[in-house]
């Protein structure tokens, strides 16, 4: 018997040890940085110029090493509610947002909290007065849960690049919204060519496709698959986005 709480006891430390609690929300931790006004200005590491643009709206945050993964997350959504429980000062009780993420909270010397592996969203001003007091500047304690993305439109596609060599940055990208694999094949072609992660939500392709009708793979992380035929059309030129027709459940 002692043997058999033992093991429990460990069972239940390695839990707590991540974070996890037993209704799937996981602890973390927030702050926000103090852009309110310039939507240019809430891009980032993920390659999203203007949010807006992208679909994301002002709803945003920038995600510590242990959530991006390197870009991985780029686009996911996250629902957060601040722990009223724990910090009643400054917590809105029974408040939640859903943000995207856009951005990378890189780690630092200071033991700062983006620092590995602590799961820390830097939010947008808007997104993180929707769930803690006005007046508070410090960090706040927060629950999160991956959530789905529910995007207005269709996915959105920007040729990017220059000569013969092809990148595309996706959003507004509905369902799980982080992107994991992407594949295109040009009007003159019979295959498909895999892309791969130049950076953030930036894929690139081997092989001059311009002048070509372009179509588009896409898979997400929860391993949803679709297919966008001929979204890009021949005409197309570096900077110009192209929406589809269609959109993840």
């Amino acid at each position: 018997m002692k043997g058999k709480y033992l093991v429990t006891i460990i069972l239940l430390v390695g839990t707590l040890s991540v974070g996890m609690c037993s209704n799937g929300w996981i602890r973390a931790h927030a702050t926000f940085y103090g852009v309110n006004d310039s939507p240019a200005s809430l891009g980032g590491a993920c390659g999203y110029d203007n949010p807006y643009h992208a679909g994301f709206g002002a709803h945003t945050a920038a995600l510590s090493g242990a959530l991006f993964r390197s870009g991985e997350s780029c686009g996911g959504c996250y629902q957060v509610r601040c722990d009223y429980w724990a910090d009643p000062k400054w917590c809105l009780r029974g408040a939640a947002v859903t943000v995207t993420a856009t951005n990378f909270c890189p780690s630092n010397n200071n033991g700062g909290w983006c620092n590995l592996p602590r799961h820390h969203f830097d939010m947008s001003m808007p997104a993180f007065f929707r769930i803690a007091r006005r007046g508070n500047e410090g960090i706040v304690p927060v629950f999160y849960r991956r959530v789905g993305c529910k995007r207005r439109g269709g996915v959105r596609f920007t040729m990017r690049g220059q000569g013969n060599f092809n990148m595309v940055i996706l959003s507004n990208v509905g369902g799980s919204g982080a992107v994991k694999a992407v594949a295109v094949r040009g009007s003159w072609g019979k295959t498909w060519l895999q892309m791969t992660r130049n950076w953030g939500a930036n894929w690139q392709s081997s092989g001059d496709l311009r002048g070509q009708r372009l179509s588009f793979r896409v898979t997400l992380l929860d391993r949803k698959t679709m297919t966008f035929l001929n979204v890009v059309p021949s005409s197309w030129w570096f900077g110009q986005t192209f929406s589809s027709r269609g959109q993840f459940l």
